[in-house]
């Protein structure tokens, strides 16, 4: 897994594709990271348990699991540019659904829309990550993912940015009486605050719609599109049989579950130590900056370092934090919670390069086990809303091993954090032999 540092991380028959299908990771980043601050924003406007608007990020990621597999075997018969422009029509149509959802005022409605949004992220994620593998020499194949997943967090920031400026600083519903109102008077306070939700996303949805006339019009490198004739059945013998590929789908969903247990909790991590929702938020854009900064120095790094071996320190950094943020508590442990992120940064693709080393053709079939991991988001921070749910609809309503459990709660993604570590080490001694 070690590079070569003599070759080009991308080639410049392949540097005008590789350019446009980078900006799908800005795309989805964005949708991430709007979507993140929702679940705390959902628990007030709607007026429902920390459970419930867990299920924000359930449908949200749950669409991942659900339309990886249908999205391998697309691309499989198909081509990859079939596989992004569906992906792209997915998106649009989820993200254009919240003008309904609003007008009905019905959150199941507003699930179903997160849910077939990511449908189309699906799409777009099992058919982005091996082709970015595929545009180049195999040896550069990681820095090349990890280059291109740079951009993600370039797009996560700016959904924070729309977040915090156009929704939580604008929400009526955040104002300390709305609980004491009367049902007419939150009614109107209700609407007005779906709208706000609502907005964002449909512009999103035209841009998206944009995005396709784009693709439409590009000419796309066939390679890797040629594996039509593969046997799916023989391709998941292949791939259940290799310990590395399924080692790697088990990590990468206890990854992302760190990941969007760290991003989404953070609000109320914040709120817990008397900040308002916008003033946490705040604080998830300098968590994606960090991370952000942190991916292009890890890019720089895996020139040196192989990416198990960075992955396996990285993990010890977040298990660190996590640990922080746990017992140190008040704003120095806020600060354990974002100094994660910096750590997270080069987890997602160093797990997708170690996970597809060498499958050849089956890395159609084990891109979608790697994005269906993608679950752990859907899972994991419905877990960590039930802790909080322990004591009480509040945060800090009950004491577990002398921590408030909003604190007690980050346990889940310093157990995450272990479990990557683990497989870092693991793959590092198959490189080191």
């Amino acid at each position: 897994m070690t590079e070569n540092k003599s070759k080009p991380v991308v080639s410049k028959e392949y540097l005008v594709p590789f350019i446009l299908v980078t900006t799908l990771f800005a795309l989805w980043g964005f949708a991430n990271d709007i979507t993140n601050p929702m679940v705390a924003t959902f628990k007030t406007v709607m007026e429902i348990s920390n459970v419930q608007a867990s299920l924000v990020q359930f449908a949200f990621y749950g669409g991942y699991f659900t339309m990886a597999i249908p999205a391998a075997l697309f691309i499989k018969r198909y081509t990859y540019k079939a596989g992004i422009l569906v992906g792209l029509a997915l998106y649009a149509i989820g993200a254009l659904m919240f003008y309904p959802a609003a007008s009905f005022e019905m959150f199941g409605l507003f699930l179903i829309s997160l849910y077939v949004l990511t449908f189309g992220l699906a799409f777009l994620e099992t058919t982005a990550n091996p082709f970015i593998l595929a545009l180049g020499d195999p040896e550069t194949a990681t820095r090349r993912l990890n280059l291109a997943q740079a951009f993600n967090p370039i797009g996560a920031l700016l959904g924070q940015f729309v977040a915090i400026n156009f929704i939580l600083v604008a929400l009526q519903s955040t104002n300390g009486d709305f609980a004491t109102l009367d049902f007419a008077e939150k009614a109107i306070i209700r609407t007005h605050d779906l709208m706000l939700i609502r907005n964002p996303y449909v512009v999103l949805g035209l841009v998206v719609l944009g995005m396709m006339v784009v693709f439409v019009a590009l000419k796309m490198p066939t390679k890797g599109d040629n594996v039509h004739s593969l046997k799916v059945s023989d391709s998941f013998k292949r791939l259940f049989s290799n310990s590395r590929y399924m080692f790697g789908v088990v990590a990468q969903m206890f990854y992302v579950g760190a990941q969007i247990m760290c991003w989404t909790y953070v609000v109320q991590y914040g709120e817990s130590i008397g900040m308002t929702k916008a003033e946490a938020q705040s604080y998830n854009l300098i968590a994606t900056t960090l991370f952000l900064a942190s991916r292009w120095i890890c890019t720089f790094l895996l020139k040196y370092i192989s990416g198990p071996r960075l992955m396996t320190i990285f993990s010890y950094g977040g298990i660190i934090m996590m640990i922080g943020t746990m017992f140190i508590g008040g704003t120095p442990g806020l600060y354990c919670l974002i100094g994660a992120s910096a750590f997270m940064s080069l987890m997602f693709p160093t797990i997708y390069g170690i996970a597809l080393d060498g499958l050849g053709d089956d890395a159609k079939l084990g891109s979608a086990g790697l994005v269906m991991a993608i679950v752990g988001g859907a899972v994991m921070p419905v877990a960590q809303g039930a802790i909080l749910d322990f004591g009480g609809p509040g945060y800090d309503d009950l004491s577990i091993l002398g921590v408030p459990e909003v604190n007690f709660s980050f346990i889940l993604p310093l157990i995450c954090f272990v479990v990557v570590a683990v497989y870092g080490f693991r793959s590092a001694r198959q490189v080191s032999r």
